[in-house]
């Protein structure tokens, strides 16, 4: 299943519109995104129809300033969301720092999270599209995702080379858009 963009409305048309893959640190923040996601209000961005969750549609604002690399901005918001999913930006973000320990700190929060089933298997299919050698077991197909071993992944990527880090960020790419469509859908109370 591929990430449909348009699927969001037309406050995210420009926010979403790029389709690059974030990098697996803190990336560099684009100057044209911060006065536009600073304008954005939650009902703004729902906008026409009504919030049903507002922690949910606060994940939603985390994930966009995740997006754009402004992690600041994205703590701020993902550390006042006492949610599973308010704990899952927060991994996130504490991942691209990078501060692997803490990201793990928030992923325990976290618990069983619903995009860990689709992750897993979306994992899976990349990795074997990537056909590295001597794959981590947790990236063979399976029902189950385990964030900490993506973490200790992500952490040791700098010595594994550009491969295995071209593989770490399409697998963080696509378990971002599963976490914003979650958030999303879950916001309106769908």
């Amino acid at each position: 299943m591929s990430f449909d963009r348009d699927r969001y409305g037309p406050a995210l048309a420009d926010l979403l519109g790029t389709a690059e893959l974030m990098p697996l640190g803190p990336g560099s923040a684009g100057v044209t995104a911060h006065p536009m996601l600073g304008a954005l209000t939650p009902e703004q961005l729902f906008a026409p129809r009504a919030i049903r969750d507002r922690d949910m549609a606060a994940c939603c604002l985390a994930g966009l300033w995740l997006y754009h690399n402004y992690l600041d901005e994205s703590h701020t918001i993902s550390q006042a969301i006492e949610t599973p999913s308010g704990s899952y930006w927060h991994g996130l973000l504490h991942r691209r720092e990078p501060d692997f320990s803490n990201a793990k700190y928030w992923f325990r929060r976290v618990g069983r999270h619903p995009v860990f089933e689709p992750l897993a298997v979306a994992a899976a299919e990349a990795a074997e599209e990537n056909k590295l050698p001597n794959l981590p077991a947790f990236l063979a197909p399976q029902s189950s995702w385990d964030p900490f071993a993506f973490i200790d992944l992500c952490e040791a990527v700098p010595s594994k080379g550009r491969a295995w880090e071209m593989l770490c960020r399409r697998i963080q790419q696509r378990e971002w858009e599963l976490l914003f469509d979650h958030c999303y859908r879950h916001a309106l109370g769908e």
